[in-house]
């Protein structure tokens, strides 16, 4: 099971950017899919956004499309999540995830513990 660990998450200012990684404890070439969750307090944990492997296709969950950008750098084994313009509603704790049904909302088997972004002034 591949081991993950986010990083970059923090307290931003409204309209203010983020750029959360996930890092694999093992080559992600293989990984049919990644993506990152969120939740926030008193809600269920939601795809934000996903990436496959073959032929790099993205998927976004309509409340972030057009602020934020996944993205993969199999060299280095690593995740992103570009956050831009981020509001106070984008406030959760976001957590990488790997395997099938990362892309399908669902959720693969492997999870990271999470990384806390909180969007205040």
């Amino acid at each position: 099971q591949v081991q993950l660990v986010e990083s970059g998450g923090g307290l931003v200012q409204p309209g203010g950017s983020l750029r959360l990684s996930c890092a694999a404890s093992r080559s992600i070439f293989s990984i049919n899919a990644m993506g990152w969750y969120r939740q926030a307090p008193g809600k269920e944990r939601e795809l934000v956004a996903a990436i496959i492997s073959s032929g790099g296709s993205t998927r976004y969950a309509d409340s972030v499309k057009g602020r934020f950008t996944i993205s993969r750098d199999n060299a280095k084994n690593t995740v992103y999540l570009q956050m831009n313009r981020l509001n106070a509603e984008d406030t959760a704790v976001y957590y990488c995830n790997a395997g099938a049904g990362a892309y399908t909302g669902v959720g693969g088997p492997a999870w990271g513990r999470g990384t806390q972004v909180t969007v205040s002034s």
